[in-house]
């Protein structure tokens, strides 16, 4: 028997009880085992950097607290004396140094507690438009985008707007023409238009009111004017 053809016929020698391992030969090491180490290296790298990063924020979460929880209590003060809308609160706890989750956080509470209220803020808006402003429906809603309410909450409180832009309009006019027959008319009715302008009555409604309350302001001076 040749020493060729007895290595053939012995099997690998495979250690029970210890000892060394049989060297591996270098084709032993496969393309898949190789993927695998690397995986393996590359997930143990990234949960690693992910543990940093949680221990960071949590640090800085416990650094920040104490900021946070002032910045929440003026805005509590701020709500108590005047109805803000979800944006603005937004806003203000940014402007003291609040961001992130913590903003949410505050927000979400402040909601749920009744605080904060777009619906309200709408309503109230309204009522103050019709009451001491006097203003018309297209300044109503500009005020309103303006404060960052949802799109619902605005058109949920014009629909409960009474329509009466023209009575609103001509009662304004009213209110400025006598300040204004001094003029010429040309002149008394631009400036009578631009301030109904202001007030969300343009157009040919503007137009409209400001002549009739021009014409009645100057007939109850008897037709006098003034330069």
């Amino acid at each position: 028997m040749t020493r060729e053809s007895e290595s053939e016929r012995l099997a690998p020698v495979v250690p029970l009880f210890g000892g060394a391992a049989p060297a591996v030969p270098p084709k032993a090491e496969t393309a898949d085992s190789a993927d695998a180490d690397a995986v393996a290296a590359g997930w143990h790298t990234t949960w690693r950097e992910e543990v940093r990063a949680s221990e960071r924020a949590d640090l800085d979460a416990g650094e920040d607290a104490e900021a946070i929880d002032r910045a929440e209590r003026r805005l509590s003060r701020s709500i108590a004396t005047r109805s803000i809308s979800e944006r603005e609160a937004r806003d203000r706890l940014r402007r003291d140094g609040v961001s992130g989750a913590a903003v949410d956080d505050i927000i979400d509470r402040l909601v749920r507690a009744g605080a904060i209220d777009d619906g309200r803020v709408a309503e109230e808006a309204v009522h103050a438009a019709l009451t001491r402003k006097n203003q018309g429906r297209r300044a109503v809603r500009q005020a309103l985008t303006k404060r960052g309410l949802a799109r619902e909450a605005i058109d949920a409180a014009l629909a409960e707007m009474p329509d009466d832009d023209a009575e609103r309009a001509l009662e304004f006019a009213r209110g400025k023409a006598a300040s204004l027959v001094r003029h010429d008319h040309d002149t008394a009715l631009r400036r009578l238009v631009g301030q109904l302008g202001r007030r969300g009555y343009g157009g040919a409604l503007a137009l409209s009111v400001a002549n009739q309350a021009l014409d009645e302001a100057r007939r109850g001076t008897g037709g006098v004017r003034f330069t």
